[in-house]
């Protein structure tokens, strides 16, 4: 297995860490402890759980962290549209949030199944 740091998933996974500080960034100071807290963590989850991961001794438990990193992922999507539904964010910044979303989405579950499949 090569380096995390190597990995398109994780390198997406940074990229929409980016992405979605830039979005928050934005929120009224209101929400500085209460939705821009828990979106801001659960995007950093995501690429943090798929480095801890690959660090650990055994696929399953590899497999067990992307899992959580693909929980996190639809935790911060649902967050996403809330903060539309609050209007924080337009539709456009939605729905290129939601694309880079889908891309990670995509090469996380490939990722997964590359190691469902490894044995």
């Amino acid at each position: 297995m090569k380096n995390y740091t190597e990995l398109d998933v994780w390198k997406t996974a940074r990229k929409l860490v980016k992405t979605v500080y830039s979005l928050t960034s934005q929120f009224p100071n209101t929400e500085i402890y209460t939705l821009t807290n828990q979106i801001n963590r659960s995007v950093i989850s995501i690429p943090s759980n798929i480095a801890e991961g690959i660090g650990r001794q055994s696929d399953k438990e590899t497999i067990q962290f992307l899992y959580i990193s693909k929980g996190s992922l639809f935790e911060l999507e649902t967050q996403l549209f809330l903060a539309h539904d609050l209007e924080y964010i337009s539709e456009k910044q939605l729905s290129e949030v939601l694309e880079e979303i889908t891309s990670v989405k995509r090469l996380l579950n490939g990722f997964i199944n590359y190691f469902k499949n490894k044995k």
